[in-house]
């Protein structure tokens, strides 16, 4: 079974405008889920969804932020469970910022993950892809009506 999870994709937009996306808890939610993240070494932080029965989830993700290095790179801790206080999911997201051309290269490796991950693993590689894809069009939406004004 594979680990890790890896993507990469290129924006049009800057890396100062991806990397406002990563890092504002309200732009966050408008792609990923409500959260109470900020871009500080060793802030612990929470994403939040419905339980997902399905995959033993209760919808919290316990998160903290491992290393930053400002429009650069972003690495935290990425964890859940049932709610009891058990952990079967234990992984780490890394998010690598690039100059690419007049835009931005996003790359994402989240690795950690176990045997008894796989159907967390397998829902969290489509995920990333769907989750992206929203942070994509409200990058162009806004780069749109900054055109228009």
């Amino acid at each position: 079974m594979q680990t890790e999870i890896k993507n990469e994709w290129i924006y049009e937009q800057s890396p100062n405008k991806v990397w406002e996306y990563l890092t504002k808890a309200e732009l966050i939610a408008l792609w990923l889920m409500p959260n109470n993240f900020k871009p500080i070494l060793g802030h612990e932080f929470q994403f939040q969804v419905k339980p997902i029965q399905s995959l033993d989830l209760d919808g919290i993700f316990y998160c903290k932020v491992l290393e930053i290095e400002p429009l650069k790179k972003l690495v935290y801790s990425w964890k859940g469970g049932s709610g009891d206080g058990v952990f079967t999911l234990d992984t780490v997201v890394e998010w690598t910022l690039e100059k690419h051309g007049k835009g931005a290269k996003l790359l994402l490796r989240q690795s950690g993950f176990k045997e008894a991950n796989f159907s967390i693993f397998t829902g969290m590689t489509s995920g990333w892809q769907s989750n992206i894809q929203k942070m994509i069009n409200h990058l162009n939406a806004n780069s749109n009506d900054s055109t228009k004004a």
